[in-house]
């Protein structure tokens, strides 16, 4: 494909360049943006297959990032990385309180103009005005914030699950992190594939990428999920290299994803390189003859991914529908 500058026009439908885009609400450093999930779920139109795979509430769920810095330049992102440029030096860090204030408060006045859509039970608003996920994902790295261990506990003080998605380049602090689910992205099982797709900017980057995996084989109360995104004539091959990979880091979950062409990423990336649902299904189910234990694969054809388990119950067990977690909860918890 083009080179990893190569601009894509406007980003008319594909998301925003970066944070000082009309499309994210950010406070200093904190960033959020509403992911079409939510407003979905708030229209009773579906919800995303985080609610399907692991229990998530589609409509009080979060989507944000404390750092909207990069230090790689993945081919498939839909980012603009010309707003990733990520020298640390000067960098006023927010502290961890102010980043979940900012994103409760980002989160409401996102959503505040469905309080007067007739297509959402008021119910359902008021739920959403008292978000209980959050999902630390929406744009750069998070392990780049120097406070995430204490950005989790403190979303956790407040009664809010939590899923941290890294890309695996600071294995020492995901040590440190304990999120109620930890994705990392392994986008290629060698190096020679990691280097064309995911464009590091640090050059031990892949190492790091291998004493990660340590790091999750280590963790005992997060779970643990490694999720690869599937480009086709790029990384989706040799699943049998991909299950070997898999295996270092002992993962409760892998998710494969479908590369979706929107925003950025099609000036580097043709529309061929998407494979459809069945396909990422049955790569899914090749990876899955060289992982004993992982008996169960479920999809979810809206999202084009695939789920390898070693359990048919995925759910998050806080998020079960009569738990303590739910009784607790500020609307429908009395």
């Amino acid at each position: 494909g083009a080179g990893a500058d190569a601009d894509s026009g406007d980003g008319d439908d594909g998301g925003p360049a970066q944070v000082s885009s009309p499309d994210y609400h950010s406070e200093n450093h904190t960033a959020a943006q509403t992911c079409g999930w939510t407003a979905n779920a708030l229209r009773g139109e579906g919800k995303c297959y985080k609610n399907i795979f692991y229990g998530i509430e589609s409509h009080r769920c979060i989507q944000m990032t404390p750092v909207v810095r990069c230090n790689e330049r993945c081919v498939f992102c839909w980012r603009d990385h010309k707003g990733h440029s990520y020298e640390m030096d000067d960098v006023q860090w927010d502290d961890p309180e102010e980043v979940v204030d900012a994103s409760i408060t980002l989160q409401k006045k996102l959503l505040s103009g469905f309080g007067g859509n007739e297509e959402v039970p008021r119910e359902v608003f008021d739920q959403a005005m008292e978000p209980r996920h959050v999902a630390i994902s929406l744009d750069g790295e998070p392990t780049l914030y120097p406070y995430l261990p204490e950005l989790i506990e403190a979303f956790h003080d407040r009664d809010i699950t939590t899923f941290l998605v890294s890309n695996g380049t600071r294995p020492e602090m995901l040590r440190d992190c304990d999120p109620t689910q930890l994705y990392v992205s392994v986008d290629a099982p060698e190096r020679h594939t990691f280097d064309q797709v995911v464009g590091a900017m640090e050059d031990d980057a892949w190492e790091k990428l291998l004493e990660t995996m340590d790091v999750l084989a280590d963790k005992d109360e997060t779970r643990t999920v490694l999720r690869t995104t599937l480009v086709k004539g790029e990384n989706m091959r040799n699943p049998d290299w991909y299950a070997g990979f898999y295996q270092q880091a002992d993962p409760d979950f892998i998710e494969l994803k479908a590369y979706m062409h929107v925003g950025h990423s099609r000036g580097r990336l043709d529309r061929s390189a998407m494979p459809e649902h069945e396909e990422v299904v049955e790569f899914a189910e090749d990876v899955r003859e060289y992982m004993p234990g992982f008996d169960e694969v479920m999809g979810v054809p809206a999202s084009r991914v695939a789920l390898l388990s070693q359990t048919s119950d995925t759910w998050v067990p806080k998020l079960q529908k009569d738990s303590e977690f739910w009784e607790r909860d500020p609307v429908t918890g009395d």
